[in-house]
């Protein structure tokens, strides 16, 4: 009987993928896979396997997510099994939720398969740990695209307020804003900030500063999306242990109030 995976790729390093998920690559007839995956797990595809790209880029999606749920019914109604190959974590900002209820609904065999994301592996890779016994003992994986609503003022309270460290997906562009949101409600603005981009890639590249001057840090680098955004006092740890080998030598601002 033919089945959907909903497979979590991991965050870009190819390595990362699970022992499942790679199972679940070298058994599907049909792959639809996202832009961020690395293209070297598709090297483990069966020969006759058909190759379906669903990559999206910011405000331009290559296919729409209905394209895409059509695609997977549509295929496993044919009798093949169906590998949906995801960045990162098929229900973490993957828009996996909607896919295994579409799925459900036409009464499609579906699997999940976990894979780790890039708000735990990037940060590691910089030699970010999300928690730590001194410095911080919870943390909130959060989007960075901005959505108004009744409880937006609230909701940034509880982030400034209430959660140690912040990993924040998708949001360079919209950084300026999260900066003034999280200094508005009480957030101090000497906390370490860090930018992972393209992290646990080979082109990975990092560079700390402030939650005051963090959007001015990412201008000057020039850094874009994909990046993680890191806000705690577990950003300091970077000059520790970092050990991952990045491909370039680390700019960090001044991080005195005012410079």
């Amino acid at each position: 009987m033919a089945k959907v995976w909903l497979v979590g790729a991991g965050p870009g390093d190819p390595d990362l993928i699970t022992v499942k998920g790679l199972k679940a690559i070298k058994e599907a007839d049909v792959i639809l896979y996202d832009r961020l995956i690395s293209e070297e797990l598709l090297e483990y595809a069966k020969p006759d396997a058909e190759l379906i790209f669903c990559g999206k880029l910011p405000d331009h999606h290559h296919l729409q997510q209905e394209t895409i749920n059509y695609l997977l019914v549509k295929h496993a109604k044919k009798g093949k099994n169906v590998t949906r190959l995801k960045g990162g974590d098929p229900f973490v900002f993957g828009r996996g939720g909607e896919e295994a209820a579409f799925l459900a609904e036409h009464e499609i065999a579906f699997e999940i398969i976990p894979g780790i994301t890039s708000g735990i592996a990037a940060p590691a890779y910089a030699g970010i740990p999300v928690t730590h016994r001194d410095y911080s003992a919870s943390f909130a994986i959060v989007t960075g695209h901005r959505r108004e609503g009744e409880n937006e003022e609230l909701k940034w309270s509880a982030l400034a307020n209430g959660i140690d460290t912040l990993a924040i997906y998708m949001g360079v562009k919209n950084l300026p804003y999260i900066q003034e949101k999280l200094i508005t409600h009480g957030k101090s603005p000497q906390t370490p900030a860090a930018l992972i981009h393209w992290g646990t890639t080979k082109e990975q590249r990092t560079v700390t500063g402030t939650l005051e001057n963090i959007a001015e840090v990412a201008k000057q680098e020039r850094i874009t999306n994909p990046s993680m955004i890191v806000i705690g006092e577990v950003v300091q740890l970077r000059e520790k242990i970092q050990w991952f080998n990045e491909w370039e030598t680390e700019t960090t601002l001044a991080v005195g109030a005012g410079q």
